[in-house]
């Protein structure tokens, strides 16, 4: 992929003759060229390559749109980006076709492109400024040691495993349906502004009340984030896959669906059988023990946090081998 962006890189920044403004409307586009003057644009560009600024540059750019893609992939974001890339694609043809009136609307929405682009990716602009803030600097040291908040955080995510892997055994055992979404990278807002908010604290209590057959928010998803219940009562996509069992129910189409629109983990408990089960990345395992659920909750948040400690006593480890021999 860095290859494609240097080429835009040394493209805009070497030759911007080759570019030009529309001054109604703020938007550039580029003279068509012929592909021996394009490939001889860019082999002069890289040429001049000449300090370590560029270098950096390039990879401040790389970095910065590898992001945004990363940011957009793996939610409906990407569905608005597409969107907008056709837009942009049809008010380029109807200015080259001189259509006065169409260049006219276009220009307007156009004019005022930074703030369009602020309020269709609100939520992505926030979580990712939430992710930053999230990130202190101690993620970034060569020891692994941890502060305060790091701790803090295990603990919260450890809590809440412990309670959702109760809340599950106790439901399994009175078979009462449960659905439990919980939040990763791909940003539920939307999902969870069709629910209830609660921004409760996680327990197995709560849990239990939730989904607590004659409680009014029993029959939808609860979104769990960050360690806390967000929302109760969610509705959730529906899997459109033919190949799911006829056996699965309402709850179990739900979360798969999810799962495949989402990196979202959720965990179902069967109301007719009481069998516990997880949707993830559109497949479903069933059947799992409350030590099986247990177990993968664990992995999937809280590994994390012992990523640089693990690395570190693999390192440590080597090294004593190496001296004892």
């Amino acid at each position: 992929m860095i290859q494609y962006i240097v080429i835009i890189y040394v493209q805009v920044s070497a030759h911007c003759d080759i570019l030009y403004f529309f001054v109604e409307t703020g938007v550039f586009m580029q003279l068509p060229l012929t592909f021996a003057d394009t490939m001889d644009e860019i082999g002069k560009a890289i040429l001049s390559f000449n300090s370590i600024s560029d270098v950096l540059d390039v990879l401040l750019v790389a970095f910065v749109i590898y992001s945004a893609i990363k940011l957009i992939r793996e939610t409906r974001a990407i569905q608005l980006a597409k969107g907008f890339v056709l837009l942009t694609v049809i008010y380029a043809a109807v200015y080259l076709l001189h259509m006065q009136v169409s260049t006219y609307m276009f220009s307007m929405v156009f004019s005022n492109l930074l703030l369009v682009l602020v309020i269709i990716f609100s939520p992505e602009i926030r979580h990712a400024l939430e992710s930053v803030g999230r990130s202190s600097v101690s993620n970034f040291n060569f020891f692994g040691f941890k502060n305060s908040e790091d701790i803090h955080r295990q603990e919260e995510q450890v809590k809440m495993v412990n309670a959702v892997t109760k809340a599950c055994a106790d439901m399994s055992d009175k078979k009462i349906g449960a659905l439990m979404v919980f939040e990763k990278e791909s940003i539920l807002g939307e999902i969870i502004h069709t629910g209830t908010p609660v921004d409760a604290e996680i327990s197995a209590e709560l849990i239990g009340n939730i989904f607590y057959p004659k409680a009014p928010l029993h029959d939808g998803a609860a979104v769990i984030r960050e360690a806390r219940v967000a929302a109760a009562g969610c509705i959730l996509p529906l899997t459109q896959n033919n190949n799911v069992s006829s056996e699965l129910g309402t709850r179990h189409r739900a979360a798969i669906g999810l799962s495949e629109q989402t990196d979202a983990l959720v965990v179902v408990v069967s109301e007719e059988t009481g069998a516990i089960s997880v949707a993830q990345k559109g497949n479903l395992r069933r059947g799992l023990s409350s030590g099986d659920l247990r177990e993968l909750l664990l992995q999937n948040f809280t590994t994390s946090a012992n990523e640089e400690d693990n690395k570190w006593k693999k390192l440590l480890k080597g090294r004593q081998k190496h001296e004892d021999k």
